[in-house]
């Protein structure tokens, strides 16, 4: 809102006043001439009568001294029509005010009722437009934090859902197959497929909770980076030979190719692992049918670019924009082969935004591309580095 003194209330009373003040005197002095008319007619057409105050009338025309309680009478008359005129005045000229007023206090009434959708109109820039102005902000604060509020109880009940579902789904496969590995009728090579079963839910019920609890970590602000000098090509090779079992196990060929042998940037090697991790497993999980998983590293004058490529089916336009969220997982990819916990990009992404990056994905016939983008250094790392 502007500050203008014009504009403001107190210099709006201050002319309303004024303006009051000179349309009374106004009044008095075209009323003194009406009268005086009036007696000059009056007394052409009946010139021997002598009307009420026809007397007082006459030495006022004509400039003789008057009696005194005349003049009071007169004094007093002026006074109180003055008086009247200018209240007159001043609460016509200032009869908008209180129509705002109203206005103002039929907002405060809508908003207490809940009816944070209720705008007050904002006229003229003075301090009842400030107040306006005000209340309009604050109601849509109010609103902006119920539904807030409303979005964050969905998604709890979302947490609270998908992690039952993903917690039951494991756990009744474990308590299944141990019942049956507890009946002593069994060969014991059945027994041992069941027993291998079993660990396997086991672990995945391992790896389920802790990707919970990180990107509980991470959704509350309790991670914090410690960042070195870290080779982005040394790291993404480890990850790869870490995971040669799982290329194996799914028949699949990996190739990385990079511009530079060696790119050093300023990270949290842990973390910065744990997102690549989770890329390359998403990568064989859905791209076991394309045989390939490809990934590139290029290098600019402040960035190193990773983008990592599988040819499995394709992701859906439609999810391309959910991706990343918590728990959202392709429906046709939901099954006990394929679905992870829902948290594998969610995650990735939160560190890749901790190191000021960008990760983005996009999806085709001729195969999925996450690109990864990362600053050789970060901007606290670069205040550090000033400081030195």
């Amino acid at each position: 809102m502007n500050n203008n003194i014009f504009r403001s209330f107190r210099f709006e009373i201050v002319l309303y006043s004024l303006l009051s003040l000179l349309y009374t005197m106004l009044t008095i002095a075209v009323g003194g001439v009406g009268m005086y008319l009036i007696y000059s007619i009056l007394n052409k057409q009946f010139p021997g009568n002598r009307l009420l105050l026809n007397y007082e009338i006459g030495n006022i025309a004509s400039g003789r001294e008057l009696s005194k309680p005349t003049i009071i009478f007169l004094g007093i008359a002026i006074l109180i029509i003055g008086i009247v005129l200018f209240i007159t005045y001043f609460l016509l000229l200032t009869k908008k005010f209180v129509t705002y007023i109203k206005e103002i206090a039929e907002g405060i009434n809508e908003i207490s009722l809940g009816n944070f959708d209720n705008r007050i109109e904002i006229k003229n820039e003075d301090e009842f437009a400030l107040i306006a102005d005000k209340l309009n902000q604050m109601a849509e604060d109010i609103k902006q934090i119920m539904e807030n509020e409303r979005r964050s109880e969905v998604a709890k009940n979302e947490l609270i859902t998908s992690v039952a579902h993903d917690l039951r789904t494991p756990l009744t496969s474990i308590i299944g197959y141990l019942d049956l590995i507890s009946n002593k009728d069994l060969q014991p090579d059945t027994q041992k497929k069941y027993f291998e079963i079993a660990y396997g839910k086991s672990k995945r019920l391992e790896k389920l909770i802790e990707d919970l609890f990180t990107y509980t970590k991470f959704n509350f602000g309790e991670v914090a980076a410690t960042y070195t000098e870290v080779d982005i090509v040394k790291l993404i090779n480890q990850l790869l030979d870490e995971f040669y079992p799982s290329f194996e196990e799914f028949h699949l060929e990996y190739e990385f190719k990079f511009s530079k042998s060696s790119a050093v940037i300023t990270a949290d090697g842990d973390l910065l692992a744990r997102a690549f991790a989770n890329l390359i497993s998403n990568a064989i999980k859905y791209g076991k049918d394309g045989k390939w998983v490809r990934l590139h590293l290029l290098t600019s004058d402040d960035h190193v670019v990773i983008t990592l490529k599988n040819y499995g089916e394709p992701i859906p336009k439609k999810d391309l924009d959910y991706i990343f969220q918590r728990f959202y997982r392709v429906e046709t990819s939901r099954s006990s082969e394929t679905g992870g916990s829902g948290l594998g990009l969610a995650i990735a992404q939160s560190i890749i935004k901790m190191h000021e990056g960008t990760i983005t994905a996009q999806s085709d016939t001729e195969g999925t591309i996450f690109t990864v983008v990362l600053p050789f250094q970060n901007k606290m790392n670069r205040k550090e580095t000033a400081l030195k």
